[in-house]
């Protein structure tokens, strides 16, 4: 482990290598060389993905703290790829190596932040999960890190490359709807308690302390680790942070908003369960701009299907609103319908509206081309394009993008862990009279686990 004046040196050493480094050229034929940290269920997604594009890179080395992981993916690789990679139980030394050009995160969430910023100041590029930041303040240090260092670090909210969402998203901004003034996201996951597990010894060749990393420490227990930890503050950040981001990120794409929202509210709870979990299994959230307001569900009990979709127990998706009709837009590809009223004027219209029930004819219903498993296959090709270019306006969710996504649901968390109404400064992002809520910006992190004030 390093202690402060480990990480000093690492930091500082990292920050002058980067300063006199010039970044090597890579050519069309060039494999660039990953590292993938996290070898969780994602992660393990993410080894299959990078391996389906072995004529663009190649990983050549694999960190998770948890030497069972290890070892899983490194003869996962070996039996279908032929590959040997080096393994590390520490993401700074992975960092370190000269052998690596971008790394890939799948870490919890509590990680995201810290392991891009290390990541950065090495000299890497990076691709992380979504959500990118576990917090306020870590959104800002990401995008902070990225342009001192001239990284490219692609979010993964792949709906940003997906060909259908991405030509709905256009055809919003040509007008398709007329002007849009409400935008809605449906995050309906069914899931189920956790129950509750008690506190007991680590694990062999589990480094709890690493997992930990800047959360304070709590004792070892089965529904902290693998994939229950979404479901704890600490760790993560509920349902609306781990599915929902990827709408909320829709959300703010087809409304075309870069700014903070005059107010948020949200409300609901964690209702029937008794168990383990923190964060809540029921929560509706308006963001409200004005002149055009989110609003956000996030259920992970049965519920049913809103828009055009078909009654199925897990549905994720959005519907925009506008003066011209309605566009709802899913995994499975897009519908657009018009009012037949919005194209009458005068009495007519009026007289629609009146009593009468009015028409909405589908002038549009696209099919999703992709394989919903593999949708994230072209957003790493995206991710490679920039690091090729060096250039970070090419990436299709470059961190500003995908660090504001992530925002959105720490504003939504926020106001549901104090139970209001927050109005917020809308220059600063911070809230607006409310010390308690400001207080949640940021969190109390455990040396040496730090995310710096400075980049």
């Amino acid at each position: 482990m390093l202690g402060k004046t480990g990480r000093r040196d690492f930091v500082s050493g990292a920050a002058a290598a980067i300063a006199t480094a010039q970044f090597p050229i890579l050519g069309a034929n060039d494999r660039i060389r990953v590292g993938q940290v996290g070898l969780g269920g994602r992660g393990t997604d993410h080894l299959k993905y990078y391996s389906s594009l072995d004529s663009e890179c190649r990983i050549v080395a694999i960190c998770d703290v948890n030497q069972a992981a290890r070892e899983r993916a490194g003869a996962l690789l070996k039996k279908t790829k032929g590959w040997d990679t080096k393994d590390y139980d520490d993401m700074r030394a992975m960092f370190e190596s000269k052998d690596v050009d971008a790394v890939s995160i799948t870490t919890p969430n509590h990680w995201h932040a810290l392991a891009t910023i290390w990541a950065c100041q090495a000299g890497k590029d990076v691709y992380v999960e979504k959500p990118a930041s576990h917090n306020l303040f870590e959104s800002r240090q990401m995008v902070a890190v990225a342009r001192k260092y001239n990284r490219m670090v692609q979010v993964g909210s792949q709906s940003r490359s997906i060909a259908h969402k991405m030509r709905a998203m256009q055809l919003l901004r040509d007008g398709i709807i007329g002007q849009i003034y409400h935008a809605r996201g449906l995050c309906y996951r069914r899931r189920f308690s956790i129950g509750h597990t008690p506190d007991q010894p680590v694990p062999p060749g589990l480094d709890w302390d690493r997992f930990l990393g800047p959360a304070q420490w709590k004792p070892y227990s089965k529904n902290k680790f693998a994939y229950n930890w979404h479901w704890f503050w600490d760790t993560g950040n509920g349902d609306i942070g781990n599915q929902g981001v990827h709408e909320i990120d829709m959300c703010l794409w087809g409304l075309g908003r870069t700014g903070w929202p005059v107010s948020v509210s949200s409300i609901g709870g964690k209702f029937v369960w008794q168990d383990d979990q923190e964060t809540a299994n029921t929560q509706q959230t308006t963001f409200d701009f004005g002149d055009a307001q989110i609003t956000f569900d996030v259920r992970n009990l049965p519920s049913p299907t809103e828009g055009m979709a078909p009654l199925k127990p897990n549905y994720t998706g959005n519907i925009f609103f506008g003066d011209g009709g309605f566009l709802v837009v899913d995994f499975a590809g897009f519908q657009v319908y018009k009012s037949a009223a919005a194209s009458v004027s005068g009495e007519a219209a009026r007289g629609a509206g009146a009593g009468n029930v009015e028409k909405y004819d589908k002038v549009m219903d696209e099919k999703a081309q992709e394989q919903s498993a593999w949708s994230t296959n072209p957003h790493m090709q995206n991710f490679f394009e920039a690091i090729r270019a060096r250039d970070h306006k090419l990436l299709h969710a470059d961190v500003a993008i995908g660090a504001h996504a992530a925002a959105f649901c720490h504003l939504a968390n926020i106001s549901y862990r104090v139970g209001r109404t927050l109005r917020m400064n809308r220059a600063t992002g911070h809230f607006l009279g409310d010390d308690e809520a400001n207080a949640m910006f940021t969190r109390d992190y455990r040396a040496p686990y730090v995310v710096p004030a400075q980049v």
